[in-house]
């Protein structure tokens, strides 16, 4: 079964995780800050701090940016379960945005319409490696006074007018993650990366329990040169040393592993665009996608037999997959008070998306599988 995402490792990959195995450190050691930096500086942000996933990441942005018991926070319907699940955790209530039609992105235009007195925090998600609007939504959070943490969790590379996404241009805060289908992987893990000192220092408190060792920042007279504080409640989020090994290896083929998506897309693209039963992914505005996912729309004819083509598409060897349920559909929200209709540009998303396989690792004779596989299914369906 050819999968839609997979991980590359190469021998270099492995021999930088067995060195630290065999060194002094496999935790809180020299590497995670070794890591930080090249992310923190191939973005152009001045801070990076790693955690032990892209969830973990993301429940720490949302605290250091002040989100709390009783707060709201806009993010998008259509996106993984986390984005929300992240602020559930701080005892807030998310609030749904709806989509673009094209990009999947969160719809700017309906950000402002969503604010309400309780409202904090703006999460733009980069649907498949593609950058929201982030300038149009900067400008509606700078009107109301609110911040913005990117979930950039697919969209590691990409670029908004110019710069990386993670230089925190339009946000407060920008968060990654390195799960193994995304573009470079420690295993599991994630990252913030921010231009404040502020939240950077609250960053790394959360990730390790809320303490600090630092005696300029105690608030009571240490007892001896042992002490440490607990000033807030955090968690053990802390990523491994020699998965910060791993994604310093990884980090030094991300532009390859680019190059190869888009490649991949391009020619994707070209094949796909005799056929007209479904639509194709776009780039919109100026920006530059990631490509984490490649997500073809059906056509609305096709729709009701949308599962007959997954299942069809299963059984011939491509490992298709839908991205995403919307997340109030959930019976977790459900429980919590949300109905279907709310979003209902992200529903039918939800009910036109399909992923097909893309990842760097795929050979020519595996893009062309997609190709004639999807040809042939689509061909016999609609006939």
């Amino acid at each position: 079964m050819l999968p839609y995402g997979r991980h590359y490792l190469d021998e270099e990959d492995i021999a930088s995780v067995v060195e630290v195995l065999r060194g002094d450190f496999i935790t809180q050691g020299p590497k995670i800050a070794a890591f930080e930096k090249a992310l923190a500086c191939y973005c152009g942000a001045r801070y990076a701090v790693a955690f032990n996933s892209g969830t973990s990441a993301l429940h720490a942005a949302y605290f250091a940016a002040g989100l709390s018991q009783g707060d709201e926070f806009i993010c998008p319907a259509l996106t993984f379960c986390a984005t929300a699940n992240a602020g559930v955790f701080l005892g807030a209530r998310p609030i749904f945005a709806d989509s673009e039609e094209d990009t999947g992105n969160i719809d700017p235009e309906q950000i402002e319409s969503l604010i309400t007195p309780r409202t904090k925090l703006v999460v733009p998600m980069h649907y498949a490696g593609h950058p929201a609007d982030l300038e149009k939504i900067w400008r509606v959070a700078q009107r109301y006074g609110l911040k913005i943490v990117e979930d950039a969790c697919h969209a590691l590379g990409a670029e908004y007018r110019g710069a990386k996404i993670g230089s925190c241009q339009y946000s407060d805060m920008t968060v990654f993650s390195f799960h193994p289908v995304k573009h470079i992987t420690t295993g599991e893990g994630g990252a913030v990366l921010t231009n404040s000192a502020e939240y950077y220092e609250k960053l790394l408190m959360f990730r390790n329990h809320g303490l600090t060792k630092d005696p300029n920042k105690f608030r009571h007279e240490p007892d001896g040169p042992w002490c440490y504080e607990m000033q807030f409640l955090g968690w053990n989020y802390r990523m491994t040393d020699f998965q910060a090994a791993l994604g310093l290896s990884q980090l030094k083929k991300l532009d390859r592993f680019l190059a190869r998506r888009r490649a991949i897309v391009t020619e994707y693209n070209k094949f796909f665009a005799r056929f007209f039963l479904f639509d194709l992914p776009i780039e919109k505005g100026d920006v530059r996608s990631a490509w984490h996912l490649y997500v073809v729309r059906l056509g609305k004819d096709l729709v009701p037999v949308k599962r007959k083509i997954f299942e069809t598409l299963k059984g011939r060897g491509l490992g298709v997959q839908v991205h995403y349920i919307p997340v109030y559909w959930h019976p977790f929200y459900q429980d919590l008070g949300y109905e279907p209709g709310l979003c209902p540009r992200a529903e039918e998303f939800y009910r036109r998306a399909l992923s097909l396989p893309l990842f760097p690792a795929m050979t020519e004779s595996e893009v062309n599988q997609v190709k004639d596989t999807v040809a042939e299914v689509f061909t016999e369906v609609a006939a």
